[in-house]
This record gives C-alpha cells, sequence and structure tokens, in this order.
C-alpha cells in the first residue's frame, strides 16, 4: 500500500514504515502528525483511489523522526557596469517523518 500525500506545497510518496523528508512542521520529536491531504492510495490489490483533489476520510499517520537542514543556496545578484553586487544565503529545515499506517 503506497499514498500520494501533500506537505507544504510539495507531493510526496509513502509507504508504511517508510522515513520520509517534508518541509518543516512545528510537531516536537517522538509526537504524532496526521497529514488528511492524501492526493492518492495505492492498494496492494492493485486498486487506486484518486482524490479530486483529495480522496475522501483517508489519512497518513506517523511519528515525528527529527529535524535536518537542507543544503546551503547561495543567492547572487548582479547589474553590470553598475557595481551592484548583492548575496543572500537561505538554508532550509526539514522534518522527518516516520510513516505508521495509511487510513481509509
Amino acid at each position: 500500500m503506497f499514498a500520494i500525500i501533500q506537505s507544504g506545497g510539495r507531493q510526496v510518496k509513502v509507504t508504511p514504515g517508510e522515513i520520509v523528508t517534508v518541509d518543516r512542521v512545528d510537531v516536537e520529536q517522538g509526537q504524532e502528525v496526521t497529514v488528511e491531504q492524501v492526493l492518492l492510495v495505492g492498494k496492494d490489490g492493485g486498486d487506486v483511489l484518486v482524490g479530486a483533489p483529495f480522496v475522501a476520510g483517508a489519512r497518513v499517520v506517523g511519528t515525528v523522526a527529527g529535524e535536518s537542514r537542507g543544503p546551503k543556496l547561495r543567492v547572487f545578484k548582479k547589474k553590470r557596469r553598475k557595481g551592484m553586487r548583492r548575496t543572500k544565503g537561505h538554508r532550509a529545515t526539514f522534518t522527518r517523518i516516520e510513516v505508521k499506517d495509511i487510513l481509509l
């Protein structure tokens, strides 16, 4: 069984027992998280439930396994012949979720 969820504007494919990385969720480590924005559910028999936009009554339950940080991104802007140069940085924080179950 698998599901495709929407978290933070991104779509992630999850299966029970898997650890997935999603955009930061404000929940302490070890606490339970429920994602109710399930776009698609694939069952073991080959049946597929597709939502419009979400599958009614479906949710994914997991626990927070911790946080991690993405790579450093460097944003450099320059206007030629003007002497304007600006460097900014960005580093995203992600949450690791261990998926326990997919409920219908």
